[in-house]
Order: structure tokens, then sequence, then C-alpha cells
């Protein structure tokens, strides 16, 4: 035998309430508009005469039998009526919010001259001056209270019915961060009924102890202990001033604990814009590399770019096109994007056709996009002539490591001969700047691709010393993020599939760089050239694969499946080393072949090169030792131009998927 306690009774009390509200406020809501306002319309202009009988009696403790009942009915009339006509019953109640009702106090303000005015008249002499005022102040205080109880009524029944429809419970939240942008969120969280802000964090120590919107604000060194007790599932950084150094801190305060961390964007980002739940976004993984950005210096950016006629080979890849963005940022005259992708030259050119109609001060970038190859010199030297080029980026390559690797005279032909055709035809139309965007896997490289690239950069060099006319450099730098088959991106992947995450080899590193930073470096280098320079993108420190794998995994709230937590969420697999990738990659060929730049993140190389005519010599036999696929002959110029090219390093081979692409487009 069941025996009901009271607190059973008072839940099953509250649980009827619940969905008697939630039955009234469906009825309610799918009653038409006409009639909800009219309902509305009603019951204020009956609460109006209750507030106007209200005043009367608070200001002279009774009603003047002689006031007659219609001027009192019409005088309550006047407010309501306003309302309607200033639109205050066009509004969706769900949706007020406290500004609609500056509106209303400004009407209000202007019906105390009119009531004053209307006494002075004498209609009603029993009436004293200050009953308007008072009348007003509470039919003001009644507007704004039945609204916000209306919108609490609808926000709570459709919570209960998101509740009852859905699988999973609110999170509890931490923002970190009381400040504007704190609020600003806490308010637009309100309304997705996903979130539950359970407490705050500042570094504000005067903050300490004190409550925003009912939940207290804690010190920073509470982090780990609040999100142990309120059973925190997700961390949000609501502060856009917030520096990378800061970012790293609290990250690294919280490195045992598996939580999501959220970051809002930079004030920069902001700019005007309220802060809302749709500004909220992973942590950027620049702060997981612990990587510091530089400013660009404005005037290596504008220097090859502004005014003149620019063009992008691989205009439709990860780097070309970020480098499209940015020339389109530094106004050229003109932008050529040329792709050998439809679809890739398609997206990069309606994404830059919108940003002409956004902006204003884009209007007058002639935008040109051509489908071609490379290795089309003919066509190329009539592109660049016709559309007067004075500045040439060269992005288009293949890059694919085991792809090229298996398809290698492709890949050495587009990589290499490809730059050869590019740079000539830009000779030959007096090109005053040619940019080669090349890898860190040129640098002894243990592959096709990495040689490829390594012979165009040699191309370039003994272009740029038998030509005066035409400027020639080149830039090396190592992985990009987010670009095609960038190892961030696919972690990412493989953790919301719920792992596991394939890694190579438990010792492999590499550089890493974002894109848009990439891309600014690789402009401003280009302008830093005067010939012949071997350009290369400081990349900070390398990293091991697996610490940015373990890191990222509980960046997104996960726990890393081990021989130690075997209960854990993701696991990390190790499938070997394939043909042709490095455990490690190097940015110079020689520790000692280095010099620094005026700019703290570009050096220059000073490596060997070979004369012109010896590296034509083999260009010229591409396409005939290519029908025959005589990858035997071309290993072996690898081996005779490409300094310190190694054939397959059976220790260093590798065969899964952690970043095998180069950093071209």
């Amino acid at each position: 035998m069941l025996i009901k306690t009271e607190s059973d009774n008072a839940y099953q009390t509250s649980h009827d309430f619940d969905r008697w509200m939630k039955r009234t406020a469906l009825y309610l809501l799918s009653l038409p508009r006409f009639v909800k306002c009219a309902i509305l319309f009603g019951i204020d202009f009956m609460l109006s005469v209750s507030c106007l009988f209200l005043a009367l009696i608070l200001r002279q403790g009774y009603i003047a039998h002689h006031i007659s009942p219609t001027l009192l009915i019409l005088y309550a009339f006047i407010p309501v009526i306003s309302l309607y006509l200033i639109g205050f019953y066009r509004g969706a109640s769900r949706g007020f919010f406290d500004a609609a009702m500056g509106r209303v106090l400004q009407l209000f303000l202007l019906l105390i001259i009119v009531y004053q005015f209307i006494i002075y008249l004498n209609p009603l002499p029993s009436m004293p001056r200050s009953a308007p005022i008072i009348f007003l102040f509470i039919f003001f205080i009644w507007l704004w209270n039945s609204r916000l109880m209306i919108r609490a009524l609808l926000t709570r029944s459709q919570r209960l019915d998101e509740t009852a429809n859905s699988d999973k419970c609110c999170e509890n939240v931490i923002i970190y961060g009381a400040g504007e942008a704190g609020r600003e969120l806490t308010e637009s969280l309100k309304y997705t009924h996903k979130y539950n802000v359970v407490a705050y964090i500042d570094d504000n120590h005067q903050l300490t102890g004190a409550y925003l919107h009912g939940k207290k604000i804690y010190a920073d060194h509470a982090l780990p202990l609040l999100i142990a007790q309120l059973n925190v599932s997700q961390v949000i950084l609501a502060m856009p001033s917030m520096g990378r150094a800061r970012k790293k801190q609290i990250m690294d305060s919280l490195s045992g604990i598996s939580i999501k961390i959220k970051d809002l964007p930079s004030l920069r980002e902001l700019a005007d814009e309220q802060v809302t739940v749709s500004h909220i976004r992973p942590v950027d993984i620049l702060d997981v590399l612990e990587r510091d950005a530089v400013e660009p210096v404005e005037e290596l950016l504008q220097k090859n770019i502004t005014g003149k006629s620019v063009l992008v080979t691989g205009a439709g890849g990860s780097i070309g096109s970020e480098l499209c963005r940015q020339i389109m940022k530094n106004k050229p005259a003109c932008l050529v994007l040329y792709e050998q992708s439809e679809y890739a030259l398609y997206t990069i050119d309606q994404e830059l056709r919108n940003q002409k109609i956004e902006h204003m001060e884009y209007q007058d970038i002639d935008i040109i996009s051509i489908i071609g190859s490379v290795s089309n010199e003919k066509k190329l030297a009539y592109i660049f002539k016709n559309n007067h080029i004075k500045t040439i980026y060269h992005a288009a390559a293949y890059k694919h490591v085991p792809i090229v690797e298996s398809n290698p005279f492709e890949g050495a032909i587009n990589n290499t001969k490809g730059t050869y055709h590019c740079a000539r035809a830009a000779i030959q139309a007096h090109v005053e700047t040619f940019v080669l965007i090349s890898t860190d896997k040129a640098v002894r490289p243990t592959n096709v691709m990495g040689a490829s690239k390594r012979l165009a950069e040699l191309v370039c060099q003994g272009l740029s010393q038998s030509n005066s006319h035409t400027c020639f450099s080149m830039v090396r730098f190592g992985n990009v993020l987010g670009s095609s088959g960038s190892v961030v991106p696919l972690f990412t992947k493989q953790i919301e599939q719920g792992g596991p995450i394939t890694i190579t080899h438990p010792e492999i590193t590499r550089y890493f760089m974002t894109i848009p930073e990439a891309a600014s470096l690789v402009i401003q280098a280009g302008a830093m050239a005067f010939g012949g320079e071997v350009f290369v993108l400081d990349m900070g420190a390398p990293v091991k694969i697996i610490d940015l794998a373990k890191r990222m995994i509980r960046l997104t709230g996960c726990e890393l499946k081990d021989n130690s937590n075997p209960n854990g969420d993701i696991e990390i697999i190790f499938t070997g080393l394939r043909p042709g990738e490095k455990l490690y990659e190097e940015l110079i060929i020689g520790e000692d072949n280095i010099e620094a730049t005026f700019h703290p993140l570009i050096m220059q190389a000073m490596e060997h090169s070979f004369p012109l005519a010896d590296i034509e010599k083999i260009l010229f036999e591409f396409v005939e030792r290519a029908k025959n696929q005589d990858v035997a002959w071309l290993k072996t110029q690898f081996r005779f131009f490409v300094e310190g090219y190694q054939e397959g390093n059976d220790t260093e081979i590798e065969k899964a998927d952690v970043e095998p692409m180069g950093v071209v487009s």
C-alpha cells in the first residue's frame, strides 16, 4: 500500500498547475491576433478605471459625488486609446522588452500635460491637479508588471513544452566575466532554455561576493572547485578584451578537468554589436597551441596591392582564398582569380562579390574569375598582359602527400613545371612582383610533394638571377589550421563522431599557423623582397600532435579513454607512418643559413641555387618521361637538385591521417 506524503501532494499540485498553465497559454496563443489584442485592450481599460479611482482615493480619501462617472470613464479611456494609437498592442507580449516602456513613458508625460490643460478648463471642478499624475504612475506600473508577468508565464510554459519534448536538460554554465559582455550574454541565454547560469567568475576582486542576475560572482581561483560543486558542463569566457596569455592561464588551471570551454569574439570583431548566443564559439585553436599573433605592418600589406591589378593562382584553395580576402581589404584596382576547380572558383567569387555589395569601399574593385591550369603558359601570358597584372601570388599546387606520392609526375608537373610556366608568363607580361607560396615539406623532403615544391623554389631562384624587372620571392611555412586535410578539423570531426582519434605516431610533431596569419605574412614577406629571397615564417615551437589531440578532447568536455581510464569517451589510436611523411618538419636546410629581417615573424633563408638552364633541362623532359611513368628518373633528379631528399625513410613513413597536407592550395 502506497501512502502519499505532503511533498507528494505538493508535487502533484505543482504538476497540475503547470499542465493547466501550459494548456491556457497554448489556447491563448492559438487565438487570432485581433482577439488577443482586444482581450489586452479590455483588461487594460478596466484596470485604467480602477487606477483612476485609486488615485482619487489616495489623493482625497474619497470620490466626490458630483464627478460624473461618464467623465471619469472618459478620463480612464484616454491613455488606453493613446496606447493603441502608438502601436503598443501590436507588439507580441512574449517578445516584450523593457525598452518598449520607454515610448509609453514619453506618452504618459505628454498625457499629464493634456490632463492639466483639461483641468485648467475646469470641466471637473473637484478633480485635484495631482490626481492625473498619481493615476498615470499607477497605470504605468500596472502595464509594465502585467507584460513582464505575461512574458514570464509564456516563457515558463514554453520551457515546460521543450522539456517534455526533449531528452536533454539545461546545461549548467559558468560565465567568466561579470562585465557588460557577461550581462548581455546572460540576457541572451535566458531565452534559449538550454543554459542555466549558475555562477560568475571575474578577475576583478572588488566584484567578488557581489551578485549579478541573482548569481554570485566568485574569484578566479574558485573556478575548478565550482565546476565540481555546481555540476558545471561548460565555461563561457565573456571577456572580449581578455588577452591570449590570460586565456592560456585559465585553460591551464583546468588542464585536469574535462569541460567544454567556449569564447566570445574580440572587441574588434564584436565592434558595437550586442553580445548574443550566436557569438559563442569554441576556444580559438591558437589558445590551445599557445601561439602569439603579431599585428601586421600596414605599409607592407598595401605596397604590392593598393591600386594595382593583382592575380592569385589557386584562388579557391585554403591559402589562395584567404589571400583574396586580404587583398580585397587592401583595395586593389583589380583582383583576378585563377583556379582549376570550377566549384572552388565559384565559391570564392561569390564570397568576394557579396563583400562588394556589403562594403562601399570595395565598389571600385574589379573581380575577374578565370578557370585554367598553371601549365598553360600562353593563356597565362595573355591574362597577365590583358589585365595589366602587377602582382602575382602563386598558391596553386597539389599538396596532399600520399596522393602526390601515388601520382608523382602529375604532382611534379603541376607544382614545378606549372610554377615555371607561370613565372615565365609573368616575365613576358612585365609583372612587377611574383610570390611563390612554398612549404616546410620542401626542406630535406622525404616525399614527391615536398621535393617538387623545393624544385619550384629553385625555378624562381634561377629566373630571379636571369631577369631584372620581375621580383621573385618565395615564402615557406608549415601547416595551416583549417586547410583541406588539416589535423584540427579532422580531430574535431572524429571527436563529434565519438572517436577514435587517429594519429600516425606518438612522437609526430608539426608547426602550426592560422590561415589568416599565414596569408598576411605572405603578403608582407613579398613586399620585403628585392629578388630571389626565400622567406621563412616563424611558426613558433613545434607541437606534438598527441598533446594537441588530448587538449582538444578536454576542451570539448570529453575524457580521454586509455589504460588508466577505460571508461573515458574518446580513444586515441596509432596507425603507423605512411609513405613520404616525416615525424617532424623543418623550415630551413641549415641552422646557419638563416637571417633575421625587420619583421619579427619573417626570416630569410640563404640557400643554394642552380643555374636556370640546368633546371630547364629536366623540366623539358617531364612530359616525355611522364608518358612512360619513369619515376626512377624523376627521383634521380630530385636527389641531384633537392638537398637532403631521401626517398621513403622506413622509420619516418606514415600511414594515417595526421596532417599530411602542405600549405598551398
